[in-house]
This record gives C-alpha cells, sequence and structure tokens, in this order.
C-alpha cells in the first residue's frame, strides 16, 4: 500500500481567511450609454479585463490596459475606466472589504495592473463567482467567498502582491488627518461634508464614519467646534458685533451662531461676552 499524509502549518497560511470579505461581483462591457465618473470605495476593487481595449483613469493619469490585464484598485483611490469605441472593454470586478494589496514598486501602493500569465485560473475563479452569485444555490455565499480566497492567494503567491504589514485603515487615518488639517486652516469658510469627501478623494459616509473613529466627532461638528472656539476668543478680545462675528466664522446667520453657542457653552454670546469682561 502506497500513503501520503501531510500535515497543515496553520502559522504559514497567508492572511486571508477572516480578513478579506467579498461584498459584491459585476461584470460589464461597453456600450454607448457607458458613462463613468471618477470615484472612490472604502474597499478593494479587483478587475479583470475580459477582452477589449481602454484606459483606467487613476488619480489624474491614464494607463491603457486590454484582454487578461488583473487591475487592481485599493480602497479611497481615485478611478474610472474608459473604453475604446474600436474595441469595447469587457471586465468582471469584485468589491473586497478588509483588505490592501501592495507592491514595494508600484504607484506607492495605491494600484497594480498586471500582465497575468494565470489568465485560465483567474477567470475560471471570477465566472465561478458570477455563476454561484446568478444561481443562488444553497450556501452561494460561502462558495463566493471560498473562491475570492483562492484567487487572492494566487496573486500573492505568484506576484509580489502582499497585504501591507500596517493594517487598512492606516490610509483612512492618514486622509481623516489630511481632512482635519484642512478644517484646521479653512474652518471660517463655508464646508460641507460633500467637499470634504470630494477634495480627500473619499466616500463622504466612509469619511464620516472613519473620521468619528478617529476622533471621536464627524467633521461637521469639528468644524464647529473650531468656530466656537475661535468665537470664544473674539467675544472676549475684541469689539466686534455679534453679527460680524457670526459672518466672519461662515455662520449662516447670526441667530444659527447664536444658537449653536448656547447649544454647546450653555450661555449665548452675549452673555459669554459680558461674563468675560467682569473677570
Amino acid at each position: 500500500m502506497s500513503r501520503s499524509h501531510y500535515s497543515l502549518n496553520q502559522d504559514q497560511g497567508f492572511t486571508i481567511r477572516g480578513t478579506a470579505k467579498l461584498l459584491n461581483v459585476a461584470s460589464a462591457k461597453y456600450g454607448g450609454d457607458w458613462h463613468s465618473v471618477p470615484h472612490t470605495h472604502n474597499h478593494l476593487e479587483l478587475f479583470y479585463i475580459v477582452g477589449g481595449k481602454g484606459q483606467f483613469l487613476i488619480q489624474d493619469q491614464l494607463y491603457p490596459v486590454n484582454s487578461n490585464n488583473l487591475v487592481i484598485i485599493n480602497p479611497n483611490v481615485t478611478h474610472t475606466e474608459v473604453s475604446l469605441n474600436a474595441q469595447p472593454l469587457e471586465y468582471i470586478v469584485l468589491g473586497i472589504e478588509g483588505i490592501e494589496l501592495a507592491t514595494s514598486e508600484s504607484s506607492n501602493g495605491q494600484f497594480n495592473i498586471l500582465d497575468h500569465f494565470e489568465s485560465v485560473e483567474i477567470s475560471s475563479c471570477l465566472r465561478n463567482i458570477l455563476r454561484e452569485m446568478e444561481q443562488k444555490n444553497t450556501g452561494y455565499e460561502d462558495v463566493c467567498q471560498a473562491y475570492m480566497e483562492i484567487l487572492i492567494i494566487r496573486l500573492m503567491r505568484n506576484t509580489a502582491l502582499a497585504v501591507p504589514t500596517e493594517p487598512q485603515v492606516v490610509s483612512g487615518n492618514r486622509q481623516c488627518a489630511a481632512v482635519k488639517r484642512y478644517i484646521d486652516l479653512h474652518f471660517k469658510e463655508s464646508l460641507t461634508l460633500d467637499q470634504l469627501a470630494e477634495d480627500a478623494h473619499m466616500n463622504k459616509y466612509y469619511l464620516a464614519h472613519a473620521f468619528k473613529r478617529e476622533y471621536g466627532t464627524s467633521p461637521i461638528n469639528y468644524m464647529t467646534t473650531k468656530r466656537i472656539e475661535e468665537s470664544k476668543y473674539l467675544l472676549a478680545e475684541t469689539d466686534l458685533s455679534m453679527s460680524q462675528i457670526a459672518q466672519l466664522l461662515g455662520f449662516s446667520s447670526l441667530s444659527y451662531f447664536s444658537q449653536v453657542f448656547r447649544r454647546t457653552q450653555s450661555v449665548s454670546p452675549m452673555e459669554y461676552r459680558q461674563n468675560t469682561k467682569n473677570l
């Protein structure tokens, strides 16, 4: 009798299971109604180019793509795709949460475009995921997740791609820190969450969530706090009128300024000024 027996070394596996989660899958082919604008996601996107030719616009630069290319866009990176009319672009895309894939030499780890040598295995995994999603047989979510994990591990095994040693949230933390610095410098201006998210190349809902996780408050509440702290200085140290202070600090009206001030300081702006003068 011939028999082989192997044991798994659980400590040597890739850190995929329990970390990366498949969120969605889609297939697309260029048509006359194609319309895509630069956007970001708070998860990784993996595009496999099935056919055609086109370009990916990534962080304001264009990169050519064609059949069997694999395009990996890490979270919070601005991108969109452009097809060539003569050879319509066709691709399958996965949305994957909880992971980044980066190389030391490629675009600061923001994205990768691979001329993949395992196109049959890669396309097989992707098409199996699509089929499972379409048929929705019992346990299809687990099957799709397993195919995604196999795909990612094959990529990491055969390329320089790796999961960064720093957690994924570090990228979001850097962007939140940049938003915080921007608010510190521009809190007197008329800022909106949409504008802050656009400037940071982040989804506004992800920005609000990540900023609150990092600083304990939302971007807009942080801006309001900055305005109120500045108003306290102006009330105590200058003779500017309430209306002038409200306008200077970007409040839409004197009544709104007074309302916010009272809610946060438990006194009106006038009462605060009088109290500081009596000290």
